[in-house]
C-alpha cells in the first residue's frame, strides 16, 4: 500500500462488528476497490457505546470491539488483501459517565487536586472551591438526602480504599479517610473532592470542559506534553508495529492549539497520513501550515450537494415555508444569518453557559457586562474558531457584528476584543474552543432543525443560504483542491452526517418539483401535523426521502430532530402533548399516510436515483480521496445517528458484488432499480481505477457540452478519463431529453468503463453516451 490512499472505506467497529469479524470482510473491500480500511475509534469505551467517542482508557483497545488481538487479526487480514489502514482517534475528550471505568477520572474524583492526573483535565477548581462539580442529580441534593438515594458502601476496593457511594447507576469513590462519616451523609459528601449538583446545573455552573454541551465527555489538556505522551502511546505503537498506516483526527478544533498538536502527533507517527475532522465554512480555507492532509470532507460534500440542484426550485419551497409558517400562527422565517445568530445566542444563555461563565472568570479584570459581551461575541463569530495569531479578522468581524446588533455593549466588546485576539492569555485560547461548541450546537444541532424547506442544505458544514453551485462555480471547486489539497478526504455519508447520499440526493428532486411537494404536503398534513408547519415538512421530507421507513425509526427521527429544533419540545424539557404529534406522523407514515408517500416516491424515485449515481460518480472521481461509508456502495436510505450506524450485511453485498462481476463479464448489465446494483456496478469500477490506474486521475480539466440540454451536464477530464454525470433530471425530462446535445472531445478513441461500449474519437452525443446510466466514464484507449 502507497503512504497516501488512493480511496477508504469506512467501518464502524463495535462489539456486535468486532475487528475480527471485519478482518473477514477484508476480501470483500479489496474486490470492490477500497485502498485502504477507515476503522471508527478503537481504544477502550464506556461499557455498551455504539461509536466508541466516549474513551476511557488510552492504554488498550477495547476489549467489546476485538483487544489488542484483534486489532493484530485485522490488520493482519488487511495487508494479506493489499490495504492500508485509517484510524479514527479522539484526542480531544474521554468519557466520563461510569467513572469507575475511566482511570483517570476515578482518581481525580478519589484523590482531588492532588491526584497526579489531576492536570490532564480542564478543571477551574477555583470556580468549584477545590471541587469537581458533577451534576447527577434528579433534585437538589437536600431532596435527595431527604429522599435517601445515596448509598454508602464503606467495604474497600482496590480502586477504592475508602470504599464508595452510589446514587442509582451512578459509582463514585470516597476520598481517603472520609468514610468515618458514612452515618452522616452531609458530612460525608461535604469531605468529597466533588459536588453532586441537580442535573440542571451543568447549563451554567459545570467547572470542567466538556464536548460541547456533553456533560458525560470531559475535555483533556493534551497540550501538556505528558499528557500528550500518556494518550497516545497506544495509537503511536500502531503506527510504530505497523498496525495502522494513518490517523483521523476527531474534532481537533475543541484543542487548545490544533496547530501545535499536528505537529506533535506527525512527529510521533513519523510524518503518517493525517486528516482532521474540521468543519469549513463557505469560503473558508483550510490553515495550510498545518501539519495534515487534508479534512474529512464536508467541503466536498456541500459542493456535490449543490450541483444538483435547482436553486429556482429552492425559491419556491421559499414560498412554500413562508404559507406554512402563515398557517401555523408563526413569525415570519429569519434570514439564515439572524437565525443561527438567534439559536448561538441561545446556546450561549442556556445550554453552554459555564462555558461562557468560564470565559468570564479568566479575564485578566473586570469588565462590566462582561458575560452579556461575551455571549454576543460567540453568537456573532463567523466560523468555527480562529487559530491565533491567525484568524484576526474573524474576531474583528465578530467584534463589529455584536456591536451592531447590541450597541448598548459597545463599550464591553470594545475592552473585550484586544484580550480575545492576545494568544498568550488564557481567556483567548480558551474563547477560541468556546466558539466552536457554540457554532456546533446553535447551527448544526439546532438551526438545522429550524430551517426545513430543503434537508439536502443542512448537512454538516452546510450554508443553506447558498443553495446551488452553478456547473463552473462547482469546477472551480474541485480545481482549488487539487491545487491545495489533493490528499483530503471526500465523503457523501459519514456517522454525523444528518442524512445519507441517497436521502439527501432523493430530496434534492423536491427543488424541481416545489408545487408537486407543496401538494403532497398538503396531503400528507390532512392525515396527521404536529400543527407546526415546517416541522411537518421536515419530518414528511424525512419519510418521503427515506422510503420505504419503519414507523420506530421515523418516530426516532422525530423525536431528535424536534427537540434538538428545541422550539415546541427540547430534549431538557419535553412536551409530551406536542411529542404526540411527533408520533401520529410516523403511525400515520406506515398507514393511512401511506399510499399518498408510495405515490410520489414513485414519481421521484428514478430522478433521485439519478442524482444519487451522478453524486456517487463525481465524488469517487473528483480530486481528494474518496471515503465510501460502510454499506453506501449500495442505496442507503438512512437518517441521522443512530440510524446511519445500523449494522451493515456484508454477505449480501459480496455476493451481489460476486454476480454484478459474472454477469458484468458475460455482457450484462445492472438495471437502476431497487436492488443498488447499479450503485455497486459505478463504485466498484470506479474505486478499481483509482486504485489500479492512478495515472488516470492527475489532472482537472472542465469538459466542453453543447446544445441545448448542454446545463444538465457535468464533464471532466481527469487525466485519461472523461467523467460525465447528469445534474436536474427533471428539467432534463421537461426539455425532451439530451437531444443533440454533444460532448467535445479529442480525436482519442475511449471505451465507457461502465458499460464497455466503445466510442470512436471526436464528439459524441450524450443520448447515445448516456444511453444506460445517467453517468459515464470514459477511458482513452491508445
Amino acid at each position: 500500500m502507497t503512504s497516501r490512499p488512493d480511496s477508504t472505506y469506512r467501518l464502524q467497529i463495535t462489539s456486535s462488528f468486532t475487528l475480527e469479524e471485519a478482518a473477514t470482510v477484508t476480501g470483500y473491500l479489496h474486490r470492490l476497490g477500497a485502498d485502504w480500511a477507515y476503522l471508527s475509534p478503537l481504544l477502550a469505551a464506556t461499557d455498551g457505546s455504539g461509536h466508541g467517542y466516549d474513551v476511557v482508557d488510552h492504554s488498550r483497545i477495547d476489549d467489546s470491539r476485538g483487544g489488542a488481538a484483534g486489532l493484530a487479526a485485522f490488520s493482519a487480514a488487511a495487508r494479506a488483501e493489499g490495504l492500508g489502514i485509517l484510524v479514527d482517534i479522539v484526542p480531544n475528550h474521554v468519557g466520563v459517565a461510569a467513572p469507575r471505568q475511566n482511570p483517570w477520572w476515578w482518581d481525580v474524583l478519589r484523590l482531588g487536586r492532588g491526584s497526579a492526573h489531576a492536570i490532564a483535565f480542564d478543571i477551574d477548581w477555583e470556580r468549584g472551591h477545590d471541587k469537581v462539580r458533577l451534576p447527577i442529580l434528579g433534585g437538589t441534593p437536600a431532596e435527595v438526602l431527604a429522599r435517601g438515594e445515596i448509598v454508602v458502601d464503606p467495604s474497600p476496593a482496590p480502586d477504592a480504599p475508602d470504599g464508595t457511594l452510589s446514587y442509582f447507576e451512578h459509582v463514585l469513590p470516597l476520598a481517603p479517610g472520609t468514610g468515618r462519616h458514612s452515618d452522616d451523609i452531609t458530612a460525608l459528601l461535604d469531605a468529597q473532592h466533588y459536588e453532586l449538583r441537580h442535573w440542571k446545573d451543568q447549563n451554567d455552573e459545570l467547572n470542567y470542559r466538556r464536548f460541547f454541551a456533553v456533560t458525560e465527555l470531559a475535555a483533556v489538556r493534551v497540550e501538556l506534553p505528558d499528557v500528550f505522551a500518556q494518550s497516545h502511546e497506544e495509537i503511536v505503537r500502531w503506527i510504530r508495529e505497523g498496525l495502522a498506516d494513518g490517523i483521523r483526527v476527531d474534532h481537533p478544533d475543541g484543542l487548545d492549539d490544533p496547530e501545535e498538536y499536528l505537529e506533535r502527533l506527525a512527529d510521533a507517527t513519523g510524518g503518517a497520513y493525517t486528516l482532521i475532522e474540521k468543519i469549513l465554512e463557505h469560503g473558508e480555507e483550510l490553515p495550510p501550515w498545518w501539519r495534515t492532509d487534508g479534512t474529512t470532507g464536508y467541503d466536498a460534500l456541500g459542493e456535490i450537494d449543490r450541483v444538483l440542484i435547482d436553486p429556482a426550485g429552492v425559491d419556491e419551497l421559499t414560498a412554500l415555508d413562508a404559507r406554512l409558517r402563515a398557517e401555523s400562527g408563526l413569525p415570519e422565517a429569519q434570514e439564515w444569518h439572524d437565525l443561527i445568530h438567534d439559536t448561538k445566542r441561545a446556546m450561549a444563555d442556556g445550554l453552554l453557559q459555564s462555558e461562557v461563565r468560564r470565559l468570564v472568570h479568566d479575564l485578566p479584570f473586570g469588565i462590566v457586562r462582561a458575560g452579556d459581551a461575551l455571549a454576543e461575541l460567540l453568537a456573532c463569530f463567523p466560523v468555527y474558531r480562529s487559530y491565533l495569531p491567525a484568524g484576526r479578522e474573524h474576531l474583528r468581524h465578530a467584534a463589529e457584528e455584536a456591536a451592531r446588533r447590541r450597541p448598548d455593549l459597545a463599550s464591553a466588546i470594545a475592552e473585550l476584543e484586544p484580550l480575545l485576539a492576545d494568544p498568550d492569555l488564557p481567556v483567548a485560547r480558551r474563547f477560541q474552543q468556546t466558539s466552536g461548541a457554540i457554532m456546533a450546537k446553535g447551527v448544526e444541532d439546532t438551526a438545522f432543525y429550524r430551517h426545513t424547506r430543503l434537508g439536502t442544505l443542512t448537512e454538516v458544514g452546510g450554508d443553506p443560504s447558498v443553495t446551488a453551485l452553478s456547473v463552473p462555480q462547482f469546477h472551480t471547486a474541485q480545481q482549488r483542491r487539487l491545487a491545495a489539497w489533493p490528499c483530503s478526504m471526500t465523503t457523501l455519508s459519514t456517522h454525523d452526517t444528518k442524512r445519507s447520499e441517497d436521502v439527501r440526493t432523493r430530496l434534492a428532486v423536491l427543488a424541481e418539483v416545489p408545487e408537486r411537494w407543496a401538494d403532497v404536503l398538503d396531503e400528507l398534513r390532512g392525515v396527521a401535523s404536529t400543527g407546526h408547519g415546517p416541522l411537518d415538512s421536515l419530518l414528511w421530507q424525512a419519510a418521503v426521502g427515506a422510503w420505504p421507513i419503519s414507523s420506530d425509526r421515523l418516530l426516532a427521527y422525530a423525536q431528535k430532530a424536534a427537540r434538538e429544533a428545541s422550539e415546541s419540545t427540547a430534549w431538557q424539557h419535553p412536551d409530551a402533548e406536542f411529542e404526540k404529534g411527533l408520533a401520529a406522523i410516523a403511525d400515520a407514515a406506515n398507514g393511512a399516510a401511506k399510499p399518498i408517500i408510495e405515490r410520489f416516491v414513485g414519481e421521484i424515485v428514478g430522478h433521485g436515483r439519478s442524482n444519487s449515481l451522478s453524486a456517487k460518480v463525481l465524488q469517487l472521481t473528483g480530486p481528494g480521496v474518496p471515503d465510501v461509508y460502510q454499506g453506501s456502495e449500495l442505496w442507503d436510505l438512512s437518517l441521522v445517528d443512530p440510524d446511519n450506524r445500523r449494522p451493515v450485511d456484508f454477505a449480501e453485498r459480496s455476493r451481489m458484488l460476486a454476480e454484478l462481476d459474472a454477469a458484468v463479464a458475460e455482457g450484462s448489465l445492472p438495471p437502476i432499480d431497487g436492488s443498488g446494483a447499479a450503485k455497486l456496478l459505478v463504485t466498484s469500477r470506479v474505486l478499481r481505477l483509482r486504485r489500479d490506474h492512478p495515472e488516470l486521475f492527475t489532472t482537472y480539466r472542465p469538459e466542453t457540452v453543447t446544445g441545448p440540454a448542454a446545463a444538465h451536464a457535468v464533464a471532466v477530464d481527469r487525466g485519461g478519463l472523461t467523467v460525465v454525470a447528469t445534474r436536474l433530471p427533471v428539467g432534463l425530462e421537461r426539455v425532451g431529453g439530451w437531444g443533440e446535445t454533444t460532448l467535445m472531445r479529442s480525436e482519442m478513441p475511449s471505451i465507457d468503463v461502465l458499460t464497455g461500449r466503445h466510442f470512436t474519437g471526436g464528439p459524441v452525443r450524450l443520448a447515445e453516451l448516456l444511453e444506460h446510466y445517467p453517468v459515464a466514464l470514459l477511458r482513452e484507449v491508445r
